[in-house]
């Protein structure tokens, strides 16, 4: 993984004694005791034999999964086809780095009409964190409403976006992946690229003081072009539930493969870590403070985007 420096982050004086830049240092909260999902030691018994095996367990139901529904077995099974997009088809590359020893809140920009960025997310959190943990993603309602997806969603990890829940990952060392954009975000015009939307009210830097968990402010340059929307059938999109039903310049023109996104070279940045740990204890509860850091870093991400974009040589 490339490294780079980046530059510290100013944050509002007012009620964050002590929150800096947490580079080194880890969060001094005690972890919430949660049901321990890490990878066990595997031998190399050959393919057909490990396949057997977890069809085995599959069927006798004899397979840890958490409280949140995380099947940490069958992600590990799906996340190989993910990593073959990733280094093949997107050629991913990564800059910076993960904090070790703590739980860590990842906040990332949102975009591509499809949700491409938040799965590739997840493989450099955990192809690139020390401790090779999993991303667990919050998702919106919409998620967990669709058949299938809501169920594969559960069982690799993802969780509705609940303060509460998101609270208890973070506390019991878990990194936990946020896209404050939303639909907003991810559903923008083609035109509006790498301009970042709304973050909400910033309920994420809320929710990162109440666990005393860094903040990662993570910038995704390559996932704007997978699928440039040019067009919105918003009656249509209505009539379905959706938040958009995007036209692009191969869907619905060439139906299901126009589905297939462009091969453009992605960089994922994770930035500075942002330390939380030894806020006021009231902190959470200065909405004009939690706003003002929210904006900040919504501020760090597009200053990265932009320096990304001007420094890349080409969209693919």
């Amino acid at each position: 993984m490339n490294g780079h420096t980046a530059e510290v982050i100013p944050l509002p004086r007012r009620a964050l004694d002590g929150v800096v830049p947490a580079r080194s240092a880890t969060a001094s909260r005690p972890p919430v005791p949660v049901t321990e999902l890490r990878p066990r030691p595997a031998g190399s018994p050959g393919v057909l034999a490990g396949a057997a095996r977890f069809l085995r367990r599959r069927l006798s139901g004899e397979y840890p999964v958490d409280e949140f529904g995380f099947d940490p077995e069958l992600t590990d099974v799906l996340l190989p086809p993910l990593r073959a997009v990733y280094d093949k088809w997107f050629r991913v590359s990564v800059t910076g780095s993960l904090p070790a020893g703590t739980g860590a809140l990842v906040v990332a920009n949102h975009s591509g009409t499809l949700p491409w960025d938040a799965a590739m997310t997840a493989i450099a959190v955990h192809d690139n964190h020390p401790e090779r943990k999993y991303l667990r993603m919050l998702g919106a309602d919409l998620v967990f409403q669709v058949p299938v997806l809501g169920s594969l969603a559960r069982r690799t990890g993802a969780t509705l976006a609940c303060s509460a829940d998101a609270r208890r990952l973070l506390r019991a060392g878990e990194v936990v992946g946020v896209w404050p954009e939303g639909f907003k975000g991810i559903g923008k015009p083609f035109r509006e690229r790498y301009r970042l939307q709304r973050f909400g009210r910033g309920g994420f830097v809320a929710t990162a003081l109440r666990a005393g968990v860094p903040i990662i402010p993570c910038s995704i340059v390559g996932a704007e072009e997978i699928h440039p929307k040019i067009a919105d059938l918003q009656p249509l999109a209505r009539l379905l539930g959706l938040p958009y039903l995007p036209v692009t310049p191969f869907f619905p023109l060439l139906g299901p493969l126009g589905a297939i996104p462009l091969p453009t070279k992605w960089t994922i940045d994770f930035g500075e870590p942002i330390r939380t740990d030894r806020a006021a204890p009231d902190a959470d509860q200065d909405h004009a403070l939690v706003l003002e850091l929210a904006d900040q870093v919504r501020d760090t991400i597009q200053s990265t985007l932009n320096r990304m974009v001007s420094a890349r040589a080409s969209v693919f």
